[in-house]
């Protein structure tokens, strides 16, 4: 009977969202550099694409030093290390908020929204951080906020029925979030973490992975593979309907890979661990997040667990909000 009261209370929620659009569906050749020339269909071209990224992703989401951050109050900027057809999406934009005891100066944290989180998501959470004697650069994900061009009213762009893109552009959130933690760095801070929610939370496992100065990884609202999130949770049935009759399932998650979580189980160890998910979570269904967290227990990758006694878009709401901001907010301040 609960999950039922709550299943139903994220359908309303959900419903609520305004323009979303079931955009075409397109393989997105032209946003991956380096295709195999040879012939064969997209699908056999991005799937043997995808294999040597894994295979090879240091090289994936290397980064190019950068030397022109612009802090303008609480505001910073810099230029993403992607370059997109869409100026607007070539600067990165994030805000800083310093704690200014010496254990803020010590300790900060990259903050990464859910996908289509306004310009104010998550900003009380960094404050909640900065209670807890953390600092915390609240970073904007691509195609969001200032970053949204304007034929846009969603963030479509970063996940979509573009397959090329989307794989893209999340390779782009990455190298964006690295850059931000390099800056951070500069700043002084010696125990830098990183925080992402939903979408978020899938970019920060991938930035924690790669990225040698994270050594602390708040994962909230979780899932193995990127494509399955897509194919089944309820914030992307638009997303699917753009997908339907293209692909299939089994081909989309060989394709997405690069910018799954599973493949980089491994490369966590020895870095600071939590798995967040919701009980009653329909758009990160509950069966993919316990793989995750079976997964992390089967090759025995140190992590924590905390289950939230709610859904997906019910976190954000009282008391819910609170329950889940205490919960990171308490693990980051023990772990860093």
């Amino acid at each position: 009977m609960i999950a039922r009261v709550f299943h139903n209370w994220e359908r309303r929620l959900a419903a609520a969202a305004e323009h979303r659009i079931v955009r075409p569906f397109e393989w997105g050749l032209e946003w991956i550099d380096d295709l195999d020339v040879s012939h064969g269909d997209a699908v056999e071209r991005l799937a043997a694409w995808a294999s040597r990224t894994v295979a090879n992703s240091d090289a994936f989401f290397a980064l190019a030093p950068c030397d022109d951050y612009t802090l303008d109050g609480d505001r910073l900027s810099f230029p993403s290390a992607v370059t997109t057809p869409h100026p607007e999406n070539n600067i990165v934009r994030a805000r800083y908020f310093p704690e200014h005891s010496e254990r803020g100066r010590r300790r900060a944290v990259v903050v990464l929204p859910q996908w289509n989180a306004d310009v104010d998501g998550h900003v009380g959470l960094c404050r909640l951080l900065n209670k807890f004697g953390i600092s915390a650069l609240r970073l904007s994900l691509p195609y969001h906020d200032a970053r949204m061009p304007p034929e846009l009213r969603r963030a479509d762009y970063i996940v979509s029925s573009n397959v090329g893109r989307t794989a893209q552009v999340c390779r782009q959130a990455v190298l964006d979030a690295r850059r931000a933690i390099a800056w951070l760095s500069r700043q002084g801070h010696e125990s830098i973490g990183i925080l992402g929610t939903s979408l978020g939370s899938c970019l920060a496992m991938l930035t924690a992975a790669h990225e040698p100065l994270v050594n602390t990884a708040a994962l909230n609202h979780i899932s193995p593979y990127f494509a399955d999130v897509i194919w089944e949770g309820l914030s992307t049935i638009h997303v699917r309907e753009g997908l339907n009759g293209s692909i299939a399932l089994d081909a989309l998650r060989r394709i997405w890979m690069p910018i799954s979580p599973f493949p980089y189980l491994e490369r966590m160890r020895g870095k600071k661990v939590l798995l967040v998910y919701a009980r009653y979570d329909l758009t990160f269904p509950v069966t993919l997040s316990k793989m995750l967290v079976n997964e992390f227990r089967r090759r025995g990758v140190e992590h924590q667990v905390a289950v939230l006694p709610c859904g997906h878009y019910s976190t954000g709401v009282t008391p819910f909000k609170w329950i889940d901001g205490l919960i990171v907010c308490r693990f980051l301040s023990r772990s860093l």
